[in-house]
């Protein structure tokens, strides 16, 4: 008998390390980490909420994202699909006062709904919206009350991200189930009891992250890719979208049917529209395709590799901890290639501060490296950008922008993710327009301070630097 306890240990870590092996490695659903054919820009505004505080610390908001996605779907007539990863309206302390984008999404959807009951409306969403099934989420039961067909992600047919605890989770939790009745633990993003299955299905730290939508309009099709979530908690964040139309934004409709193809079975896929063949585009044609997961890295770090002295590279991105591509930018910078970082200093989350990890720490590499970082002026809010911008010195760009942030989890096909890659001339007005952005935001043009100096933030300390490195590797993080 003592010599079968500690063969049947040994059992059971095989089991739970070959789970976890298993399912960090295995083939992902059909559809997902792609890249589609080059389509001509067609109908493309670069669509930009800006925070900031003045010298007297007033708070200045402007929002131009969540007004064109309302635009759009008041005047839908055959299809409206949206993917929001955070669409709930759960809040920090002190809590966001700015926008209840929840509720207005919700009605706007249920309005258009209602007054084109022919209309069809999927909304695909994160499980985290109902804690993993552990809170009730009103708003998803009045879309569906409304006749919107409501798919939630199932992040089980996805990658282990934290394979060191997902191996055991799959094995002895995942089975249990959830409810939204006897909660008895407080919700960890919001108001309410959830069960303790909430908090073990939420350390797996993955997610549909993906934020898009395509709508017809008129007799064409828009979409959308922004970094934007419809979350009260967030409604003052920066970020930025990306509007467009034409083939490119069936495109866009066909990466999100993958996702309710392995998530909901119940919902038909026919009789939706299709994308038109590609076709072969003049070589000055600004092009523009939709990227999704591990092919969101590869284009990064494609863009980041081809740039050449002379050139400049500009990066705004809420989280930075991918190894590869900070190699990549080390190396471009010893090219000669003219680098500015914009970085969220990671200290603000829904009320609560954090320690900057892992922004701060690959800053001091960059910095160190005599790359220039500034940092994001936030007051509470995030700065919430995702964007890459390279601009040649030949008279080409290119311009990366959408939900994914520059980690392993959102890079390395663990989370879902949504991006779009434009290749344009430099005089182009989407590239023109970006880099307005990132010039106003860099070098605080106008009343507004948008950001500071790289000492603001700077942090040396050898302890957050390793525990940065363990949380990327290990999966032991939200990034």
């Amino acid at each position: 008998m003592t010599r079968l306890v500690p063969r049947a240990a040994a059992l059971v870590l095989l089991l739970i390390m070959s789970t976890a092996l298993l399912n960090s490695c295995k083939s992902l659903p059909a559809g997902l980490s792609t890249t589609t054919p080059p389509r001509a820009v067609q109908d493309a505004r670069l669509l930009v909420d800006y925070t900031g505080v003045d010298a007297d610390g007033q708070r200045h908001i402007d929002q131009q994202i969540f007004d064109e996605m309302f635009r759009l779907i008041d005047q839908a007539e055959k299809l409206i699909v949206v993917d929001m990863f955070l669409y709930n309206d759960f809040q920090g302390e002190p809590p966001e006062q700015h926008r209840a984008l929840s509720s207005e999404l919700t009605r706007h959807l249920i309005q258009r709904k209602q007054a084109v009951p022919g209309l069809r409306v999927i909304v695909i969403t994160d499980p985290i919206n109902t804690l993993y099934g552990g809170l009730p989420a009103p708003h998803l039961d009045a879309l569906r009350a409304a006749g919107i067909e409501v798919v939630i992600t199932d992040l089980k047919k996805l990658r282990d991200s934290n394979p060191s605890w997902s191996g055991l989770w799959r094995l002895c939790c995942q089975w249990f189930g959830n409810n939204n009745r006897h909660g008895w633990l407080p919700n960890p993003v919001g108001p309410g009891k959830v069960t303790l299955r909430s908090y073990l299905t939420l350390i797996n730290f993955k997610a549909n992250h993906r934020k898009t939508m395509v709508v017809d309009e008129g007799d064409s099709w828009a979409g959308m890719v922004m970094s934007a979530n419809p979350h009260d908690g967030s409604s003052a964040h920066g970020n930025v979208a990306l509007r467009f139309g034409g083939p490119a934004a069936l495109d866009l409709l066909h990466t999100e049917l993958a996702v309710i193809g392995f998530s909901d079975d119940s919902v038909p896929l026919t009789d939706l529209p299709e994308a038109p063949p590609a076709t072969p585009l003049a070589d000055n044609t600004a092009r523009i395709q939709v990227l999704t997961e591990a092919d969101i890295r590869d284009a990064l770090i494609a863009a980041v590799n081809s740039a050449r002295a002379g050139d400049h590279l500009q990066i705004e991105v809420f989280y930075f901890s991918h190894r590869e591509l900070l190699q990549a930018l080390l190396d471009a910078a010893e090219r000669g290639v003219n680098l500015r970082l914009l970085l969220d200093p990671n200290k603000d989350a829904f009320g609560r501060q954090k320690n900057g990890i892992p922004n701060r720490q690959v800053a001091l590499t960059l910095h160190r490296a005599g790359i220039p970082v500034r940092w994001c002026n936030t007051s509470g809010e995030q700065c919430h950008t995702k964007l890459l911008l390279l601009v040649r010195a030949s008279g080409s760009a290119e311009l990366i922008l959408g939900s994914a942030n520059f980690t392993r989890r959102n890079l390395d096909d663990f989370n879902l993710e949504t991006d779009l890659h434009v290749q344009a001339p430099a005089d182009h007005a989407l590239i023109r327009d970006t880099l307005a952005m990132f010039e106003k935001r860099w070098g605080n043009t106008g009343e507004v301070i948008y950001s500071l100096d790289y000492s603001a933030f700077e942090d040396d300390s050898l302890t957050r630097y390793w525990l940065y490195r363990f949380m990327e590797a290990s999966g032991w993080s939200s990034f």
